[in-house]
């Protein structure tokens, strides 16, 4: 029979080994840290593999697992001499999602459960406080009606703001013990109107609702979003920990905290965290109660007041960072923590690898190997390439004048500006229109995600370092400004008050993640500078990196940036984005509006030096490296004109009436344009158009050599091959063009003719193709449109349902998709090389950035991927990160 519940904690350990795909990571964690002697309350974990089953079985538990429980209850009243449900002195357990991958704060937690009427008296009486008891069964009460019973949470928080107005209190903590069981009276009031029923009071159906609802929220929306943001599969589940409760509220030797063993922001080798005295731990992870510093020398830099935990409990401080260091040498990485201290005695609730920015990522890594803690190439791999990009933008301007309305505090670092907006839809709905928006809220829930991925950053009134939205988002990349006090938010007249100033909906605001500062209006950045830890990685993720990495790139701008970045060659240089240019579009129009050959190269004649100069440019940044020129690609109607104006300025640069031209322009039209007249059928139609652009690149390249004495080494991509025929007719414009050029200038250079493989059918054809060609480059975007049959312009509006019903792992048009589209390019790099050995194989597509789909290339033994220009940096670390796997 399958095992479904491991014990941890006591004397017990059932096997489970820290298997973070069994035991989920906080399950496994916690069985590692009881292992290693550490203090840990005693539990439980109901692992993921159940979670599946539950979908499976139809959201119903087989009866094995209640007696697995029972057991594990049992286990839980040994280790503390207390019983569940018991009326004298209950046991209280917490019942916590754990995931394989942390998911801050998109799935359900449940404390102090196994309270009830009559318990509640026994908890006060055997604790000797009856205000701690009384409060701890309102927050049972209020957190169980929001996650199990699905009650409005605004409901209870409202009954409570009013209690305290009553008693003119500001602080939940200047509640007393008879305040709290009126306040309970009241929760419990709203839960029978609410709900219809009584408030649950047998304790064992309290705990399997606690259940069920942790593994319901493994699909509650906000947990399909992250998984989807993060690439985290539906089908790997959530493990359940149910474990006995210590209290961080038992009066002013109490507290709960939580801390990271370095700075997640910066990455310095500094303990970082918060602690709230007379606290549980929601108060300080949700952002309720602004809670203080942990070390003396964060709180003074901050200019606080109130003591940090390091000067108001030196003792269980001591005892705290003794655990921190034992912690990061065993786990071998930065920690990220949850504690409780009941009446002066630590308990570890929780370790796990902390979420961190890029710059803390790549600080932590480098000075984690510097230190001989991990090797230089677990550093590499330490560092998640996508969270580079946080790294690779700019910044605020230092120089320029800010007007500065309050400052919070610095949670995420990174700048942004944009149009204020207070709830995420509307963020999501203004950022899917191209608007560059600012989340405000008062704090932020799980059910924000959508918009805190929507907005260019997030300013938040309450919550701390730790809270939601600073975790959130330092994960994300976003800046981030939480707990700027000062702020006032009205969400219903969508307005706020700071500094005495009222800002409305889409006005500009800007904020700075790394100082806290909050500006009004748009502040000018400044570009990065990459060195320092940055290029130390770098340097180590090249040695052990095979594929070559190239740009996709087609101004001098974008080479030399590219070329900053590391970039080894130009993967893809789009000649048609150079004809959209103002200066020359009438010229592009005339040629395609010509009736006749001779019309056609009258035109071509005046683009020609254009387009010489152009390849002349990026040859000069490029000199020495390979350049990929893929020939006129789109249907010849996107340069058409559209408006009347255009029409007659065509007509008058032609001598052509505008009838005429309407009339031409209505024949070119196309219906399915992206599989109609374009690449190389353009060149197959009108050769004397691949004519020019050969030319061009061949006297560009001449150009540059005797300049430079650095050849380039242009590689010339026919694009939209279908057949061998067509790319053996395109190569012999292009030989002929350099055979031409050559004689004239009586020099040379090397160069290639190849293709690029978008169609199925140049795939599965490719051992024919490569007979002519002499390099494949895989447009992943085009070949996956025509391999899953799915125009990308249009599947935005339903692709997000097909990852959230798992039809596709991930959007294929980001990800590649390895089991189709990856299929076709297996069996071309290996029928093209069984034709020619040394051919040269790449990717250009957008997927060329992206992780996933370069450990495939890594795999399939490409040569080379080509990627953005500000995506360069990913891939040279993705690829190093490929190799390393590979081994």
């Amino acid at each position: 029979m399958t095992k479904y519940v491991y014990r941890f904690g006591g004397d017990a350990n059932d096997g489970g080994n820290g298997n973070k795909n069994l035991l989920g990571g906080k399950g496994a964690n916690l069985d590692g840290m009881a292992s290693i002697g550490l203090p840990v309350p005693p539990g439980f974990t109901i692992t993921t593999e159940m979670c599946t089953r539950y979908y499976a079985d139809g959201e119903v538990f087989p009866d094995s697992l209640r007696a697995e429980v029972a057991n594990g209850i049992a286990h839980i009243e040994g280790v503390t001499g207390k019983q569940f449900g018991n009326k004298a002195d209950p046991l209280l357990v917490s019942v916590r999602s754990g995931a394989r991958v942390s998911m801050p704060g998109m799935m359900d937690t449940v404390l102090n459960l196994g309270l009830n009427d009559e318990t509640v008296i026994g908890l006060a009486t055997a604790s000797g406080d009856e205000r701690f008891a009384w409060d701890s069964y309102r927050r049972f009460i209020q957190m169980y009606s929001d996650v199990v019973l699905e009650l409005d949470h605004g409901a209870f928080e409202e009954a409570l703001e009013i209690a305290k107005e009553d008693n003119d209190y500001h602080l939940d903590t200047q509640m007393s013990a008879d305040d709290w069981k009126a306040l309970v009276a009241e929760y419990k009031k709203l839960v029978e109107k609410l709900w219809g029923k009584p408030f649950p009071q047998d304790v064992h159906d309290q705990l399997w609702g606690a259940i069920s609802a942790v593994f319901g929220s493994w699909q509650a929306d906000r947990a399909k979003v992250y998984r989807r943001l993060n690439d985290i599969p539906g089908d790997w589940g959530t493990a359940v920990n149910v474990q006995a409760m210590v209290f961080g509220n038992m009066g002013d030797t109490s507290a709960t905290g939580v801390a990271f063993t370095r700075d997640p922001a910066t990455g310095e080798n500094a303990y970082y965290g918060e602690y709230l005295i007379n606290a549980q731990g929601e108060d300080v992870v949700a952002g309720i109660r602004t809670p203080q510093y942990l070390t003396k020398a964060a709180r003074e830099r901050a200019g606080a007041k109130p003591l940090s935990m390091e000067e108001a409990m030196p003792e269980t401080y001591a005892e705290l960072a003794r655990v921190f260091n034992i912690l990061e040498t065993h786990y071998r990485d930065m920690q990220d923590i949850e504690f409780t201290v009941q009446q002066g005695k630590l308990w570890m609730l929780q370790t796990r690898s902390g979420k961190r920015t890029a710059k803390a990522a790549l600080k932590i890594a480098v000075d984690m190997a510097t230190e001989g803690l991990i090797t230089e190439q677990e550093a590499v791999a330490r560092v998640d390439p996508s969270a580079l990009d946080q790294l690779l933008h700019p910044t605020l301007d230092p120089k320029a004048p800010r007007d500065v309305l309050t400052k919070g505090l610095p949670a995420s670092p990174g700048a942004a500006s944009g149009a204020i907006v207070f709830d995420a839809d509307t963020a999501e709905r203004r950022a899917e229109l191209g608007e560059a928006v600012i989340l405000v809220r008062i704090e932020t829930s799980p059910e924000d995600i959508h918009g805190m991925h929507a907005a260019k950053g997030i300013l938040t009134a309450r919550g701390g370092m730790t809270s939601h939205a600073a975790v959130v988002a330092r994960g994300m990349g976003r800046p981030c400004v939480s707990g700027a006090g000062s702020l006032a938010i009205d969400a219903k007249a969508k307005t706020m008050r700071i500094a005495g100033r009222e800002l409305k909906e889409g006005d500009i605001l800007t904020i700075d993640g790394a100082t806290g500062e909050v500006m009004a209006g748009e502040v000018p950045t400044v570009q990065p500078e990459l060195a320092g830890d940055f290029g130390t990685l770098m340097v180590w993720a090249d040695k052990v990196r095979r594929l070559k990495v190239r740009a996709n790139a087609e101004t001098p701008l974008d080479c030399r940036t590219a070329r900053d970045f590391g970039a080894e060659g130009v993967g893809l240089c789009r000649t048609e984005h150079m004809f959209f240019d103002a200066g020359r579009i009438t010229a592009v129009r005339q040629m395609i509006l010509a009736e006749n050959e001779a019309g056609r190269r009258e035109a071509l004649a005046k683009l020609l030096p254009e387009q010489r100069s152009d390849f002349t440019e990026i040859f000069e940044v490029m000199a020495g490296l390979p350049v990929t020129i893929r020939l006129l690609d789109p249907p010849l109607h996107e340069f058409l004109p559209h408006e009347e104006a255009e029409f007659e300025e065509v007509a008058k640069a032609t001598g052509i009436g505008v009838v005429a031209l309407k009339q031409r322009a209505s024949e070119l039209h196309e219906f399915n344009p992206m599989l109609g007249h374009r690449g190389c059928r353009l060149g197959v139609t009108y050769p004397e158009i691949y004519e020019m652009q050969a030319r061009a690149i061949f006297e560009a390249a001449l150009d540059v050599a005797a300049k430079s004495g650095a050849a380039p080494i242009p590689e010339v991509m026919i694009p939209l091959v279908a057949t061998r025929r067509e790319l053996e007719l395109m190569k012999e414009v292009v030989d002929r063009m350099a055979k031409e050029v050559f004689a004239e200038r009586g020099q040379s250079i090397d160069y290639l003719v190849g293709t690029m493989i978008e169609l199925p059918r140049a795939a599965l054809k490719a051992g024919e193709i490569a007979e002519v060609g002499e390099f494949f480059s895989f447009g992943t975007n085009d070949l996956t449109q025509t391999t899953i049959g799915i125009s990308r312009d249009d599947a935005g509006r339903f692709l997000t349902q097909y990852v959230d019903k798992g039809i596709f792992a991930r959007d294929p048009f980001v990800s590649l998709d390895v089991e189709g589209v990856g299929q076709l390019i297996e069996i071309a790099a290996e029928r093209g090389r069984a034709t020619r050995p040394d051919i040269k194989l790449g990717i250009c597509g957008e997927h060329g950035g992206d992780p996933a789909s370069i450990a495939f290339c890594e795999q399939t033994g490409l040569d080379y991927v080509s990627a953005s220009p500000y995506r360069v940096p990913i891939a040279r670390l993705a690829a190093a990160q490929a190799a390393l796997a590979k081994k």
